[in-house]
């Protein structure tokens, strides 16, 4: 009997974890699949697209840099997909190709029932205005913050994602340098890779209290350079997205084998905190 097959592609992914959360998610449910990395090129996407969904692949998790690209090949978008304007997770079913994005449900989940934050009536700022920040700025918007700012480096991007988002709630852009003098934040999110390479972090300062909470999409066994930032600055919390990461795996593997798994028992099992 053959194994379905799902896997995730990007570039590049062979840091990726989701090989080993999907083998416990399929362990804990009692699931027979594989899942496996693919490496692609982004020219080389919609060929390996659909070569995966021709030789009876079930599903892929879509990654960096593809998730607005492979919005093209989508016959079917779901009503979060289509919100992001971004997709994180493909179906194949019955000859179609079905879309849908599981970020900002992860990190919602993530941040509501894991680490008991009311989104409610809170101030935010997103720092990034690239594909990671389009798939959450919708799901944040929908717990009815006070205010969502999204600052980047050059403003265009960020006021390009708040004239997508503006129907959906309190949302405006602003330059890095152009962040409100003296405003502080109850809710920080890191959407940048910005010093992970090496280069220079725009991370405002000013914009920590010690009631703020910092939280980096980024992740790794060390702190991130952002964490570390955060509890320099006198952050009440600063969080790296090890749950974020679980927590959309988790959709994605629900969207995919109707089950949801217990995410609490992985992230346990992969020695992070939730």
């Amino acid at each position: 009997m053959a194994v379905d097959r799902y896997g995730v592609m990007g570039y590049p992914v062979s840091h990726s974890r989701s090989p080993v959360i999907h083998r416990l998610f399929a362990l804990q449910t009692n699931q027979k699949l594989q899942y496996e990395l693919l490496q692609v090129t982004p020219e080389k996407l919609e060929t390996a697209v659909r070569q995966f969904q021709r030789t009876g692949g079930k599903g892929l998790n879509i990654t960096v840099p593809h998730k607005s690209e492979v919005t093209r090949l989508v016959d079917h978008l779901s009503e979060r997909a289509s919100t992001a304007g971004a997709v994180n997770t493909l179906s194949f079913r019955d000859g179609e190709i079905y879309g849908d994005n599981t970020d900002g449900y992860g990190l919602l989940r993530d941040l509501e029932f894991n680490h008991g934050l009311k989104l409610e009536g809170t101030s935010i700022l997103v720092l990034g205005a690239g594909g990671a920040t389009r798939g959450i700025i919708g799901p944040l918007l929908d717990k009815k913050p006070a205010s969502l700012l999204i600052a980047n480096r050059t403003l265009g991007k960020a006021q390009a994602l708040t004239d997508h988002f503006s129907r959906s709630g309190p949302v405006a852009a602003c330059r890095f340098n152009g962040l409100p003098a003296g405003e502080h934040y109850d809710l920080i999110i890191n959407a940048t890779s910005a010093g992970l390479h090496g280069d220079s972090p725009p991370y405002p300062g000013t914009a920590v209290s010690d009631d703020t909470i910092c939280y980096d999409l980024s992740y790794g066994l060390k702190a991130t350079p952002f964490s570390i930032w955060a509890r320099e600055q006198g952050a009440e919390r600063s969080v790296m997205g090890w749950g974020m990461l679980v927590e959309q795996a988790a959709e994605s593997f629900r969207v995919w084998r109707g089950v949801r798994p217990d995410t609490a028992a992985v992230l346990k099992r992969m020695n992070v905190s939730a």
